[in-house]
């Protein structure tokens, strides 16, 4: 036998079929009788014939590839979702592209930037402000609680996987309640989550006859949005005793707000945060904070992309809303009796 790498023209040589024939059996197709299938697959192992996937991707026109859109790479929660993305997909043979609106310096919408990537799904994992989804778009999933064009889409379930984000800040805002705390503020942020947060916050606050106070306009989900409002809640309102914060990033803001104001925590000020990312879990921060299950955003995700890209293994238990689960750690307790 030739030292020459075998092609797919001597595998077809080989089986006595056509080319085309023996792409087919290598894409799995139905459209393939058992008896030519049978020859085509006895060659392959006869000559040692390995594909070539880049090749075999082109001729089906895929490209293997899956865009990934975030709004704030700063952003930690990022971190796990992302891993788990790729714990999932990387082994299916997907790349991922990861798309940060904010830094991406594209002038287009992000939708619009990944699709001239020509990505074979997208995964959205950002707030999506265009009134419509484009009509040539590839198969996505939401990853998330998201502001999108979807939420008033009676089908919005089956695109999107996300913790529940109402029951998580009831959560939150029950444990203060619970240790006896009646002056509890929320550092309110723009975003679908943050909105679903606020909602229940108040909501829950309501219910025991306690007066909501929060930031009114909504801002960026960063440490120095968290600083600056908490600076400016307690200063109005210094009856404040403890905080919940939208997520992990602007509650470390408002722990360095704290400090400026000479308050310790716990014993002056509580406060709690949102995402469990590696930051609340570090031992010098020990965050109590709401943990949605970030890894499990990912994983579900991924699988549903690949149900709807067609993969060969199914994925029928894919969890469209994750339950969240209280982490109590060291900057919660009860308040101080003055």
């Amino acid at each position: 036998m030739s030292s020459t790498r075998p092609t797919i023209y001597d595998v077809a040589k080989e089986a006595g079929v056509s080319k085309s024939l023996v792409s087919l059996v290598l894409r799995g197709s139905d459209n393939v009788s058992a008896r030519s299938a049978t020859a085509v697959n006895d060659a392959i192992k006869k000559l040692g014939y390995q594909p070539n996937r880049a090749a075999s991707d082109l001729a089906a026109k895929r490209r293997n590839l899956v865009a990934v859109l975030i709004d704030d790479y700063s952003n930690p929660w990022f971190i796990d979702m992302l891993q788990s993305l790729s714990e999932i997909l990387t082994p299916q043979g997907y790349r991922m592209s990861v798309i940060d609106s904010l830094t991406s310096g594209s002038d287009t919408d992000p939708i619009t930037h990944a699709l001239t990537m020509r990505p074979d799904g997208i995964i959205i994992a950002q707030d999506i402000a265009e009134k419509s989804l484009p009509e040539n778009m590839p198969p996505f999933v939401v990853a998330g609680t998201r502001f999108t064009p979807l939420e008033s889409d009676t089908q919005f379930a089956t695109h999107a996987v996300s913790n529940d984000d109402f029951l998580g800040a009831k959560l939150a805002t029950e444990h203060l309640i619970g240790l006896g705390h009646k002056h509890i503020a929320h550092i309110n942020v723009h975003s679908g989550a943050g909105q679903k947060r606020l909602a229940s916050y108040t909501a829950s606050m309501k219910e025991h006859d306690l007066v909501p106070l929060a930031n009114e306009t909504p801002g960026p989900a960063t440490e120095h949005y968290g600083y600056t409002q908490a600076l400016a809640l307690l200063e109005s309102h210094p009856e404040i005793t403890a905080f919940f914060a939208s997520n992990d990033i602007t509650a470390i803001g408002v722990l360095g707000a704290a400090r400026e104001r000479g308050l310790r925590v716990p014993e002056d000020l509580s406060v709690v945060g949102y995402d469990n990312t590696p930051l609340a879990q570090s031992r010098l921060v020990s965050l109590t904070t709401i943990d949605d299950n970030s890894i499990g955003v990912g994983h579900n995700a991924a699988y549903l992309l690949l149900n709807k890209l067609g993969a060969k293994k199914s994925y029928p238990d894919v969890e469209h809303t994750l339950v969240p689960q209280l982490v109590k750690r060291s900057t919660t307790a009860a308040p101080r009796l003055n």
